[in-house]
C-alpha cells in the first residue's frame, strides 16, 4: 500500500502536487478564454465606438480650426450691432462658442461611454472565474464535513 507522501510526491493527480498542477492548468485555461472573450468584446466595442470617436475628432478639429476666425468675426459684428466695446463682444461670443462645443462634446462623449457596454460579458465572466478560483482554493483538500461548517 502506498503512503500519502508517495502519492503527493509523484504528482499523479491524487496528491497535493497533482491538485496544484490541475488548478494551475485550469487557471491558465480560464485566462486564455477570458482573453478571447475580451478580444471579442473589444471588436464589438470598436464597432460601436468608431462613429463617436470620429465625431469627437471632427468636433475638436472643426472647433480648433474655426474658433479664432469665428470668434473675431462674431465679436466684431456684435460690437457694432450693440455698440459695445470689442472686449465685451469677444467675451460674449467666446462663451456662446464654448457652450456649443460643450454640447457637441457631451453628445459624443455620451455615445462613446455607452459603447463600453460591450465589455459587460467579459467583466461578468471574469468575476465568475475569480469567484470559482477563490472557491477552489478555499475548499480544495477539505472534507465534506469541514465544508459544511
Amino acid at each position: 500500500m502506498r503512503s500519502t507522501r508517495d502519492t503527493q510526491a509523484n504528482g499523479n493527480g491524487n496528491g497535493v502536487v497533482g491538485r496544484i498542477t490541475d488548478l494551475g492548468n485550469d487557471i491558465v485555461t480560464l485566462a486564455e478564454l477570458q482573453t478571447k472573450l475580451a478580444a471579442a468584446d473589444l471588436k464589438d466595442w470598436s464597432q460601436h465606438a468608431t462613429l463617436p470617436l470620429i465625431g469627437l475628432g471632427a468636433a475638436m478639429g472643426l472647433t480648433l480650426a474655426a474658433l479664432p476666425v469665428a470668434l473675431l468675426g462674431a465679436s466684431d459684428l456684435l460690437a457694432r450691432a450693440l455698440n459695445v466695446s470689442a472686449g465685451v463682444a469677444m467675451l460674449v461670443v467666446a462663451a456662446a462658442r464654448l457652450a456649443v462645443a460643450g454640447l457637441v462634446g457631451f453628445a459624443s462623449w455620451r455615445g462613446l461611454s455607452l459603447s463600453f457596454t460591450a465589455f459587460r460579458r467579459s467583466q461578468e465572466e471574469f468575476v465568475r472565474n475569480v469567484t470559482w478560483i477563490r472557491t477552489v482554493v478555499l475548499y480544495s483538500g477539505r472534507s465534506a464535513e469541514k465544508r459544511a461548517r
